[in-house]
């Protein structure tokens, strides 16, 4: 019995340590017991908040330096969250790369170049 209890209690406090952290409501100490954000990132992320709550997780992308995709997704894997969402790469995007013009195509009544020899 004792070692069921025991287990029990255990498993609460490993439920517990990852239990959800929101980014728009958690202060700094909360922040850094996400895996990966430490003393300089929470910082980054508090002094963002000040301009404004995140909207979404493309917005805590964009506007903290550090936070790309790839730590994004980590971080929301150890229990971060934005407006109690997790992250989620399919709805990433980057608007650096969405925004890169394409070349034009080469109009279709434009004479061929003219045959090396």
């Amino acid at each position: 019995m004792f070692r069921f209890l025991a287990a029990l209690i255990l498993a609460a406090f490993a439920f517990a340590a990852q239990a959800a952290i929101d980014a728009n409501k958690a202060s700094q100490a909360e922040l850094e017991t996400v895996k990966g954000i430490g003393p300089g990132l929470s910082s980054k992320i508090l002094d963002a908040r000040k301009a404004g709550a995140f909207k979404d997780w493309n917005d805590l992308v964009e506007r903290v330096g550090g936070v790309g995709p790839g730590n994004a997704a980590r971080f929301s894997q150890a229990g971060l969250t934005v407006n109690d969402a997790a992250y989620s790469a399919t709805a990433a995007v980057v608007p650096e790369k969405a925004a890169t013009p394409r070349k034009a195509a080469k109009p279709a009544d434009a004479a061929p170049a003219p045959a090396r020899q």
